[in-house]
């Protein structure tokens, strides 16, 4: 049991590239940070929670849910842009908690990753717990559900994640932390604010043909193919889509970090493509994952005073 804590306790973030070794300096260059240029364990050592999404300026309005929900909320303080001298991606943080920006898409949550996990290694961080929040289509849960992502599968239903490096194609694992999921789920319930759902989530490589959207620029097929291959979708388990968590499971996993996906569902993809939802209403579903993980962070910390 003692070992079990001690290696809990000790749990680091992993970097696998013995040419970091050999770099005088590793500049972050997204992030326009360094490892001389500024004190990456004075800033950042204290990290505990890190969450990720899409657009930056949900990732402020998070941070600032988070201070107020941890009390640490500053009148003074307006959560600066610690990534305020590079356009790429934004990020704030508040006692044990960072939050950043990835943008749209795989390429865009890995350039992202690649430094945000150098980062953290850097700074000397352990028992870190990353979670992607966002949103997302669902395949047949009504829209404001909040998916809990079991298993990130690719278009084909497989939990895998496929990268062409040197010409090859790799094939890396998307397993996520099972515990956290179920954990999270529990937060959901424990809420009792929104319908909390664990499911399969589908990653795809772009918005339009490759989630069988009927509205894009190009469409080759019709409406009677895209509802047999999202039933086969929901037959396999998936209860949303979204273009982000292979890369994202299969990254964390490498380095060693906890990770979760949650994502709010817009809209029910067997019932159709574009949002009919109200602004007001879509605003809302677009917190509710930062309520679900603010609630859990939350709880987490409480349980360690």
């Amino acid at each position: 049991m003692d070992s079990v804590k001690r290696k809990e306790t000790n749990r680091p973030v992993v970097v696998r590239n013995p040419n970091l070794c050999e770099m005088r300096e590793d500049i972050l260059y997204h992030f326009n940070l360094g490892t001389e240029t500024h004190n990456l364990p004075a800033l950042f050592g204290d990290v505990k929670f890190v969450c990720v999404g899409g657009s930056t300026r949900r990732m402020k309005d998070f941070i600032k849910y988070v201070a107020a929900e941890l009390d640490m909320r500053d009148p003074n303080n307006d959560y600066p842009n610690i990534c305020a001298g590079t356009d790429r991606y934004a990020m704030y943080k508040v006692g044990p908690v960072l939050s950043v920006s990835h943008g749209i898409g795989i390429p865009s949550i890995s350039i992202m990753l690649h430094e945000l996990i150098k980062l953290l290694h850097h700074a000397c961080c352990t028992n870190v717990t990353i979670i992607r929040i966002g949103t997302s289509g669902g395949i047949g849960v009504k829209p404001g559900t909040v998916v809990v992502t079991k298993q990130s599968v690719d278009g084909t239903f497989v939990p895998k994640f496929e990268q062409l490096i040197l010409g090859q194609t790799v094939v890396r694992d998307t397993e996520l932390d099972s515990d956290l999921a179920e954990e999270l789920l529990r937060c959901g319930e424990e809420l009792g604010q929104f319908d909390t759902v664990l499911g399969n989530t589908m990653c795809t490589l772009d918005f339009y043909e490759g989630q069988a959207r009927l509205d894009g620029a190009f469409c080759f097929y019709r409406e009677s193919d895209k509802q047999k291959y999202l039933t086969k979708a929901r037959e396999a388990g998936v209860r949303n889509i979204e273009m982000e968590s292979t890369a994202f499971a299969a990254m964390c996993k490498m380095s060693g970090l906890r990770a979760a996906v949650v994502c709010a569902t817009l809209v029910d993809r067997l019932k159709g493509d574009q949002l009919s939802s109200s602004h007001d209403v879509l605003q809302t579903y677009q917190q509710l994952p930062q309520i679900l993980v603010g609630y859990y962070i939350k709880k987490k910390l409480k349980a360690l005073i």
